[in-house]
Parts: structure tokens; C-alpha cells; sequence
């Protein structure tokens, strides 16, 4: 691959979204040339709404839904622009999977990697960033919850700690972001763990 494949991570509410953008704009700036992009909903559009508006579904209907969305994803979104050269920023991977499905739900995390690596094709980031944050004040900052969001804190707290241990389990990959800072200082953390990745160290403001 020729590009940089990027993913932020998290709670609902963590900033992901705005992080993700200011990030493929401070890249824009340098010249590199981004690709931004999210699950669910860049795969199969219309899963989107039946995952995350719909009627409730099993944990394991949920996590193949998300896969087909993210084998679509990987083919012919992500790959596609890897090979251009491009740097791939996306909001939530496989990693929201494993820490919602796996450790929120409690589905055997061997099975999740098993369909994973198929639907991926073994397809890695080569940084992720965690934004973490407590669960309450995760849902403090949701407006409008959707189906996950209402499943209630006890669950939204084996997710986090689900994230903890994947971060733990990869430090070479993971950043682990504390998002209760303000934006700037969020997204200067965000950047700083981007420079082992330039030829040579961008500006940082």
C-alpha cells in the first residue's frame, strides 16, 4: 500500500467525528492528499439506518451487518484509496466491533476475528486513536441516542474497558487520547502521534 490508513476510536460522544475532520484538514494543508470516511455507512449505505435506527436485532445479526458494511468498506472505499496514495482517516473500524459486539455484548471474540478476517482481508491501521472518556460523560454529550446508545450504562462500561484492553494489547498501534480536553488540545495530541509517520516533522501549530 502506498497510503496511511488512520481510524479513530471510542464512545459515542467522545469527538470522534469533529477530531476526524480538523485531523484530515491540518493533512490538507501539508499537501497530502486524504480520504475521510466512517462506519457504518460508507460499505453499504442503507445498513446504516437498520443498525442504528431499526427494530432490535441479535448481537450476531448486528456484528454481520456491520461486517458486510465493512467488507464493502474495505474494498471499495479504503483499499482503493490506499493504493492511490492516500491517507485514509475513519471514523470507527473493526476495533468498534470488538469493543461493542465482543466486549459489550459478550460475543466470543475468536468468532468476531474469524468473520474479521475475511471481511477485511486482514486490513490493519497503521495508528489508531482512542478518544477515551467515561461512559456518563459519553452520554451527556449525545443529543439524540440511538439503539446502541440506549443499552445503558453497565454496557457502555464493558465497552471502554473492552477499548482499554485492546489498547493495551496493541500499544504499537493504539493512542490512547484523553477526551475530556478541549478540542485543540485533543487534536494536538492526535497530531503530535502523527510524526514517527512524516519524512520529516510537519509544523505543528
Amino acid at each position: 500500500m502506498k497510503g496511511v490508513f488512520l481510524t479513530l476510536e471510542g464512545l459515542d460522544g467522545s469527538g470522534k467525528t469533529t477530531q476526524a475532520r480538523l485531523l484530515a484538514g491540518f493533512l490538507e494543508e501539508r499537501g497530502i492528499r486524504v480520504r475521510l470516511t466512517r462506519e457504518p455507512g460508507e460499505g453499504l449505505r442503507e445498513v446504516r439506518d437498520l443498525l442504528l435506527r431499526g427494530e432490535a436485532l441479535s448481537p450476531e445479526a448486528e456484528y454481520l451487518l456491520f461486517s458486510a458494511d465493512r467488507a464493502e468498506h474495505v474494498r471499495k472505499v479504503i483499499l482503493p484509496a490506499l493504493e492511490e496514495g492516500l491517507w485514509v482517516i475513519s471514523d470507527r473500524y473493526l476495533d468498534s466491533s470488538l469493543a461493542y459486539q465482543g466486549y459489550g455484548h459478550g460475543l466470543p471474540l475468536p468468532w468476531l476475528l474469524q468473520v474479521a478476517g475475511r471481511a477485511t482481508l486482514g486490513l490493519k491501521p497503521h495508528l489508531t486513536f482512542l478518544l477515551d472518556l467515561s461512559p456518563e460523560e459519553a452520554l451527556k454529550r449525545v443529543a439524540t441516542p440511538d439503539r446502541l446508545e440506549r443499552m445503558g450504562l453497565a454496557f457502555f462500561r464493558r465497552v471502554r474497558e473492552g477499548y482499554l484492553r485492546l489498547a493495551e494489547a496493541e500499544p504499537g498501534r493504539f493512542r490512547v487520547v484523553d477526551a475530556t480536553r478541549p478540542v485543540a488540545e485533543v487534536q494536538g495530541a492526535i497530531r503530535s502521534s502523527l510524526l514517527p509517520l512524516f519524512g520529516e516533522s510537519p509544523h505543528l501549530p
